[in-house]
């Protein structure tokens, strides 16, 4: 949760957003910009660009995380955790693959 002041100047507890949520503005802002290609959009330049050069960043991401978890860094590891999970959602809008394809593709494993 975060804070804000309410009208009086007393602070009061925001709601975190859901991830479900979060995670679906997200996937719509990809698509738009893969759809409108702006210029100066990194994420647009990691949608059109080569390939390998996303993939790339899939790995060093991981490296990070993989960093922020030995070192038990929470701050760090939500950080990298948020990075990772950016670029795994570029890859899944450059290839095509929905959060829909994503949600049925772990339910089925929790039913194994």
């Amino acid at each position: 949760m975060t804070d804000r002041n309410d009208p009086l100047g007393a602070p009061v507890a925001s709601p975190t957003p859901e991830i479900g949520a979060v995670l679906a503005e997200v996937y719509t802002v990809l698509e738009q910009r893969k759809r409108d290609l702006p210029e100066d959009s990194y994420t647009a330049k990691l949608l059109m660009g080569p390939q390998d050069k996303l993939l790339k960043k899939i790995g060093e991401e991981s490296a990070e995380l993989i960093i922020a978890a030995r070192d038990g860094d929470a701050k760090q590891l939500r950080y990298e955790l948020g990075d990772l999970l950016y670029h795994m959602l570029v890859v899944m809008v450059r290839e095509g693959v929905e959060l829909d394809d994503l949600a049925a593709e772990l339910y089925s494993r929790r039913r194994k």
